[in-house]
C-alpha cells in the first residue's frame, strides 16, 4: 500500500494542476485518472476545450478564405477543405498536450494512476484499474477534481452518431446539412458556428428568451445579431418534446415555451448541449459522510469539504464549470494543505466564447447590479470606430465598461469582437487590484490595437471618450 500527502481523484485541468503545485511545495503525491484512453488532461483537453479550439480556428480560416480574401487582394482560386485532416490536426493538438501532462507529472515527481478513484475510508482511497485489479492507496489529504459530463436531455439517448453530445460533434465523419442545437449556451454556439462554417444550416433551440443567459443582456443580444447576420437561425423561448431518430433524419419537436402550437423540425444530427453536470456518483463520499446537495454537487468551505482531510475542486464545486477556474482552486486549495494562504476571488474568473467574433466577460452584468441595487456609470466603444479594427475590416462588436457611480471602481467589463479572448484578461487584473475605470483610462495602450478599445470605454465612463 503506497503513501501520499495528497491524492488527487481526477485528472482533469483541476487534478493535475493541483498535483503539480503539491509536488512543486515538496508533497508525495498521486494522481488518478478513469478516462478510458489513458490520458490526463481531464474533459477541457481531451473531448472539451482544446480539440474544440482547435476545429474553430481551422474553420475559421476557411471562412475568412471563402469571404474575407478576395476584399484584401488574396486571390485563392476554388476552395476546398479535407475534414479528415481537420480532424486529424485536432487529435494531433490533443496528444501533444497530454503527453506534456505527462512530462510535468514526471518533472515534478507526481505518481499517475489510471483507474476510477474510491475513497473507502479515512485517508483511503482505492484505484479500480480497467483489467478488474485495484491498488490501494493511504492518504493525508485528497482531493476530489472528478470534474463534469454531459447534462442529458429527459427521454433523448445520444448516440454520438444522430444525437450527439459535445464529444460526438468533435468527431462528426461528414458535415450535416442541418445540425439542430439544444441549448443556446457556449458549448452549443462553439460547435455550432464550427459547423456552419463548414457548411451546415445550424438552427439553435433555446428554452430561455436569449442566448448566453448568464451573460451581460447587451452583449447576448448584441451577440445574436451577429451570429443571425453569419446564417445561424434561433428559436428562442422553445422548448424541445421529443426527439425521433429515423434511419437518415431525426424528427424534433418543438413548442413555444409559454404553450402553443408546435411543430417538427427535421435535421440529419441534433446536438444535445443543455449544459453539464457534477459527477460525484462512485466516489465513495459516503465512507466519510459527506452529502451533496439536491443538483450533485459537493459544498465546501474554503476548498474544505465536511469530511477531515478531503477537499474538493472545480465543476464538482459550485461556479463556473471553467477550466480556468478549476486550475486556480487547484492551486489555492494545495497551497492551503501546504499552511499557505490559498485564495481566489470567485467574482473575477472571467468568461469567452470562442466564436468569431469572441466573446468575454468578468465581474458583473448590468442586470445584477440593478438587481443589488448599485449605482453605476456605463463606458462602452464600439469596435466600429476602432482603427485597427477598421483597417482589418473586421469591425463587428464592442466594449462596455460598468464602474461604481461613486468610487469609479471597476465592477464588470463586457466585451464582442475578434480577440477579445486575450483582451478580457487586463480588465480581470485591474479588478483584481481593485483598480478603476480611470486607472485603464490613463494606461498607455499601444495604437493601433483592438485594445485601445478597452481604453476608450474606460473613457467614456465619465464621458471624455476621444475616438467616437
Amino acid at each position: 500500500m503506497a503513501d501520499f500527502d495528497v491524492v488527487v481523484i481526477g485528472g482533469g485541468p483541476g487534478g493535475y494542476n493541483a498535483a503539480i503545485r503539491a509536488g512543486q511545495l515538496g508533497m508525495s503525491v498521486a494522481c488518478i485518472e478513469m478516462r478510458e484512453t489513458g490520458t490526463f488532461g481531464g474533459t477541457c483537453l481531451n473531448v472539451g476545450c482544446i480539440p474544440s479550439k482547435a476545429l474553430l480556428h481551422a474553420s475559421e480560416l476557411y471562412a475568412a478564405a471563402q469571404t474575407d480574401f478576395e476584399q484584401l487582394g488574396i486571390k485563392t482560386g476554388k476552395l476546398s477543405f479535407d475534414l479528415d485532416q481537420m480532424l486529424k490536426q485536432k487529435d494531433d493538438a490533443v496528444e501533444g498536450l497530454t503527453k506534456g501532462v505527462e512530462y510535468l507529472f514526471k518533472k515534478n515527481k507526481v505518481t499517475g494512476y489510471l483507474g476510477r478513484g474510491e475513497i473507502t475510508g479515512k485517508g483511503k482511497v482505492t484505484v479500480h484499474k480497467a483489467d478488474g485489479g485495484t491498488e490501494e492507496l493511504n492518504a493525508k489529504n485528497i482531493i476530489i477534481a472528478t470534474g463534469s459530463e454531459v447534462m442529458p436531455l429527459p427521454n433523448v439517448a445520444i448516440d454520438e452518431e444522430q444525437i450527439v453530445s459535445s464529444t460526438g460533434a468533435l468527431k462528426l465523419k461528414s458535415v450535416p446539412k442541418h445540425l439542430v442545437v439544444i441549448g443556446g449556451g457556449v458549448i452549443g454556439l462553439e460547435l455550432g458556428s464550427v459547423w456552419r462554417r463548414l457548411g451546415a444550416k445550424v438552427t439553435v433551440v433555446e428554452f430561455l428568451d436569449r442566448i448566453l443567459p448568464t451573460m451581460d443582456g447587451e452583449v447576448s443580444k448584441g451577440f445574436q445579431r451577429i451570429l443571425k447576420k453569419q446564417g445561424m437561425d434561433f428559436k428562442l423561448k422553445t422548448k424541445v418534446t421529443g426527439v425521433e431518430t429515423l434511419k437518415t433524419k431525426v424528427k424534433v419537436s418543438v413548442e413555444p415555451a409559454d404553450g402553443g402550437d408546435g411543430e417538427v423540425i427535421e435535421a440529419d444530427t441534433v446536438l444535445v448541449a443543455i449544459g453539464r453536470r457534477p459527477v460525484t456518483k462512485g466516489l465513495g463520499l459516503e465512507a466519510v459522510g459527506i452529502e451533496t446537495d439536491k443538483r450533485g454537487f459537493i459544498p465546501t468551505d474554503h476548498f474544505k469539504t465536511s469530511a477531515d482531510g478531503v477537499y474538493a475542486i472545480g465543476d464538482v464545486t459550485h461556479g463556473p464549470m471553467l477550466a480556468h477556474k478549476a486550475e486556480d482552486e487547484a492551486v489555492a486549495c494545495v497551497e492551503v494543505i501546504a499552511g499557505k494562504p490559498g485564495h481566489i476571488d470567485h467574482n473575477l474568473i472571467p468568461g469567452v466564447v470562442y466564436t468569431w467574433p469572441e466573446v468575454a466577460n468578468v465581474g458583473k452584468t448590468e442586470e445584477q447590479l440593478k438587481e443589488a441595487g448599485v449605482e453605476y456609470k456605463v463606458g462602452k466603444f464600439p469596435f466600429a470606430a476602432n482603427s485597427r479594427a477598421k483597417t482589418n475590416h473586421d469591425t463587428d462588436g464592442f466594449v462596455k465598461v460598468l464602474a461604481d457611480a461613486r468610487t469609479d471602481r471597476v465592477l464588470g467589463v463586457h466585451m464582442i469582437g475578434t480577440g477579445v479572448g486575450e483582451m478580457i484578461a487586463e480588465a480581470a487584473i485591474v479588478m483584481e487590484f481593485g483598480g478603476s475605470s480611470e486607472d485603464i483610462a490613463r494606461t498607455s495602450h499601444p495604437h493601433p490595437t483592438r485594445t485601445e478599445a478597452l481604453r476608450q470605454a474606460a473613457m467614456g465612463v465619465e464621458g471624455w471618450t476621444m475616438q467616437a
